[in-house]
C-alpha cells in the first residue's frame, strides 16, 4: 500500500502545526515550504480550501489514505452520535494508533510497522492489520519474542510517555487494554472535525 515517504517537516510546515510530534526544524521555520514560503502573501482561502486542508491534516496525522479515510467517515456517519466526533473516535480506535498511544512505539508510523511485522497481538492472536478497529475490552499485547526489540524497549522506557483515560497499560506484562472510545475533549490533536463533515456533505 502506498505511503508518504517524503519529508515530514515539509508536511508539518504546510499546516503550521507539529502534527508528527516535536520538530526543531519546524520551530525554526514556521512558514509554508517552498522558495517563496516565507515571503508569500497570505490570500484568503475559500471555504472548500479550508475544509480540504483540515481533511488532509487529519489524514497525515493518523497516516490514513483516501479510501480508508472515506470508509472510516462512512462508518462515523451511520453510527449513532455526532459524525465528526465518531470519526475521531474510530481513528483513535485503530490498532496502529493505539499501539502509539500506549507508548509501544514512538510514532504512529513506527506503530504501523510493528503491527505489519506481526509484533502485536489482540486478545491473544496476532493481528497485522494497522487499520484493525478495536472494541472496548480488547487486550493489546506485545508478542513474547518481540518484547526485547530495541525499538519497543526504548519507547516504553521513554520519559515523555503520556497516558490516556481510555487506555490501560501493564508495564510488567507488556499488555494494554482498550477501555472504550475516548470523549472528544480527551483527544489532544488540534482538529476541527466539523469542517470535514461539511466537506463530505457537499
Amino acid at each position: 500500500m502506498a505511503r508518504y515517504l517524503g519529508s515530514k517537516t515539509k508536511i508539518a510546515r504546510r499546516f503550521r502545526e507539529p502534527i508528527f510530534g516535536p520538530d526543531k526544524a519546524l520551530e525554526r521555520r514556521m512558514y509554508p515550504p517552498g522558495q517563496h514560503g516565507q515571503t508569500r502573501k497570505r490570500t484568503k482561502q475559500s471555504e472548500y480550501s479550508v475544509q480540504l486542508n483540515e481533511k488532509q491534516k487529519v489524514k497525515y496525522t493518523y497516516g490514513v489514505l483516501e479510501k480508508q479515510f472515506a470508509r472510516t467517515f462512512h462508518m462515523a456517519a451511520v453510527a449513532k452520535g455526532i459524525t465528526g466526533e465518531n470519526l475521531l473516535k474510530f481513528l483513535e480506535a485503530r490498532l496502529d494508533n493505539t499501539v502509539f498511544r500506549l507508548g509501544i512505539a514512538p510514532t504512529r508510523s513506527g506503530a504501523r510497522q510493528l503491527v505489519s511485522h506481526r509484533h502485536i497481538t489482540v486478545n491473544g492472536g496476532v493481528v497485522n492489520i494497522p487499520s484493525y478497529q478495536l472494541k472496548p475490552g480488547d487486550i493489546i499485547a506485545i508478542r513474547e519474542k518481540s518484547k526485547t526489540l530495541e525499538v519497543i524497549v526504548d519507547s516504553l522506557q521513554g520519559k515523555n510517555i503520556k497516558r490516556f483515560n481510555w487506555l490501560e497499560w501493564d508495564l510488567k506484562l507488556y499488555t494494554g487494554k482498550f477501555l472504550g472510545y475516548p470523549d472528544r475533549d480527551q483527544i489532544p490533536e488540534n482538529i476541527k472535525e466539523q469542517l470535514i463533515v461539511e466537506l463530505y456533505s457537499k
